[in-house]
């Protein structure tokens, strides 16, 4: 496995190249202080599995960082690590296609676990963005459930872990080898079933019910 830890502050990165030999003894981490090292780093190591990325880069917003790398790199998945961790910048985190937000606070032990559930295919998201106060119809009426629970069905489920991945619906139907009509179906199917309207909804969703996804090969 190969991961980028993108951060500017070396013990940050000390750490967590602690914390990624704790939990993976065949990983092979890269580390960059800012932007311009971590896209040269991705261009030579196009088949990194995972980047961990601060949304405080001295030469670059995270967030165009991040979007550049979810259009230009879709097969890799990008993880935000950052102090700020408000609602707003979670969900903007997600809407770009973050796999999950780890709050630079976060305690070892709660990271490990947060690191665990997203290399077995989970999503994590902040315990206090989860926490907060939901309208009735929402998913944190949904608690110890399944996919299957709600009605979903294994190709729908396929379809749910590519969109948490950031993937398009063409790139989902490329990748699931079906019509993107069909993609739209199933998304509006998923969307029902989580009581929810958009993605980044659903993703939020997804990490509450502590669902782990399957990961699938992205084309």
């Amino acid at each position: 496995m190969k991961i980028l830890v993108t951060d500017d502050h070396v013990l940050i990165r000390e750490a967590l190249r602690g914390v990624l030999a704790e939990l993976r003894s065949d990983a092979s981490v890269f580390e960059a202080s800012n932007s311009q090292q971590a896209m040269r780093i991705v261009e030579d190591h196009p088949d990194l599995d995972l980047i961990l990325l601060d949304l405080n880069l001295p030469d670059r917003d995270g967030f165009s960082v991040l979007a550049d790398l979810r259009q230009r790199y879709p097969a890799i998945s990008v993880v935000v690590l950052s102090a700020l961790q408000d609602r707003m910048n979670v969900t903007r985190a997600l809407d770009l296609g973050a796999l999950g937000f780890i709050p630079k606070t976060t305690k070892r032990e709660i990271m490990l676990s947060a690191l665990r559930l997203i290399f077995s295919g989970g999503i994590y998201i902040p315990a206090e963005i989860l926490a907060r106060e939901e309208p009735p119809s929402s998913p944190n009426d949904l608690t110890h459930v399944r996919p299957t629970d709600l009605g979903l069905t294994s190709r729908q489920i396929e379809v749910l872990a590519l969109m948490a991945q950031g993937q398009t619906n063409k790139a989902i139907a490329r990748t699931l080898n079906m019509a993107e009509p069909t993609v739209k179906n199933h998304i509006t199917a998923i969307f029902k079933a989580l009581k929810v309207s958009n993605r980044t909804e659903a993703v939020i969703a997804v990490g509450k019910l502590g669902w782990k996804l399957p990961r699938l090969v992205k084309s």
